[in-house]
């Protein structure tokens, strides 16, 4: 077992005995709603301005920070990233010598990067620019916004790797690596990775998620079966997902783009339909190990996904009407809680 699974299973022990040991989350630029309004949204982001999640301020139950919250039927935000430490971030590295990351508490925080303007932010929108701060004009840009064709379930996040240096830069990887603490049986949860076996530019997968996020280090799974292969419901455990994507050469002024989704459904199946209508290409599920967790994904089944990254859509598009139900459905858990309130 490596040593930041082991400080992860202690940060777990003490939040459940009432202790605070994880990182305080940075103060946030922003904590946007899929329909730009706390009352009526179902799915909320907390992003930090390097553009990775779990920030403050705190809307959940669960958690001190916003990562990727659900509304749940009951009317409270609960976090599937926060609790427990704040894991979840990014990074990029180009030339197999240079990286910048930004992980709250697996990396200490902010590595290389520099925030470039300030970030723009709306409801239910919020973009921000970063440069590797000793590779000038080497730019990531991370846009997030409702999803196209799922809004109600997904955020996208457009992420944009561009190189306004004088020359060539070669194996360009993007992590992005999430610790899945899925309520409400966070540090105990059910595991879905697919897509691994067609996602060409998919370098490496596996479920530890509290790896680091720099692209440069090579860490183990926590569940060896799990590198580089699909698995489903793996668990109760406490892990999460890393994808390490290499996106091979970036000329002088030229660029990357591919897309990151993160959301949360009532159920499995209203996931996977909104996995299928955004054409997703590889993809993480968290479920909690409630009895009924691993079957039907109840209470909550929270996404994780990616697209533009050289695959084909694992879920098949869906017919018409499955997608005006799932629509539907949705809606009618937001007209639930509001007459809840």
């Amino acid at each position: 077992m490596n040593f930041s699974f082991n400080l992860r299973r202690t940060i777990s022990a003490a939040v459940l005995s009432g202790a605070a040991l994880c990182v305080a989350a940075p103060a946030s630029a922003a904590v946007i709603y899929n329909t730009g309004d706390a009352d009526t949204a179902t799915v909320a982001l907390g992003i930090n301005d390097q553009g990775h999640l779990n920030a403050a301020p705190n809307i959940t139950t669960n958690a001190d920070a916003t990562g990727l919250a659900f509304k749940f039927a009951d009317g409270t935000w609960r976090d599937a990233t926060a609790p427990g430490c704040l894991c979840e971030g990014w990074g990029v590295s180009v030339n197999n010598a240079v990286s910048g990351y930004a992980n709250v508490d697996t990396d200490g925080g902010v590595t290389n990067l520099s925030v470039v303007g300030a970030p723009a932010a709306t409801p239910s929108s919020f973009t921000t620019t970063v440069e590797m701060t000793s590779l000038p004009g080497l730019t990531v840009r991370h846009a997030y916004s409702p999803a196209d064709n799922a809004p109600g379930a997904l955020f996208k996040v457009v992420v944009t790797i561009r190189n306004e240096t004088n020359e060539a830069v070669n194996d360009v990887k993007y992590v992005r690596v999430m610790d899945w603490d899925v309520p409400p049986t966070e540090f105990s949860e059910y595991v879905t990775i697919r897509g691994t076996a067609t996602t060409t530019l998919l370098e490496r997968s596996h479920n530890d998620g509290f790896e680091t996020a720099n692209p440069l280090v090579d860490g183990a799974p926590i569940t060896a079966a799990t590198l580089n292969a699909d698995f489903t419901d793996l668990g109760p455990l406490d892990h999460g997902a890393y994808f390490r994507f290499n996106f091979g050469t970036i000329e002088a002024g030229a660029e990357y783009m591919f897309t990151i989704f993160y959301g949360a459904t009532p159920s499995e199946r209203t996931a996977l339909l909104a996995i299928a209508a955004e054409s997703i290409e590889l993809f993480s599920l968290g479920q909690s190990s409630t009895d009924r967790g691993a079957a039907d994904g109840t209470p909550a089944t929270y996404i994780f996904g990616f697209a533009g990254v050289g695959g084909t859509p694992v879920v098949p598009t869906p017919e018409p009407g499955s997608l005006a139900l799932l629509g539907l459905g949705l809606m009618g858990i937001g007209a639930a809680r509001r007459r809840r309130s």
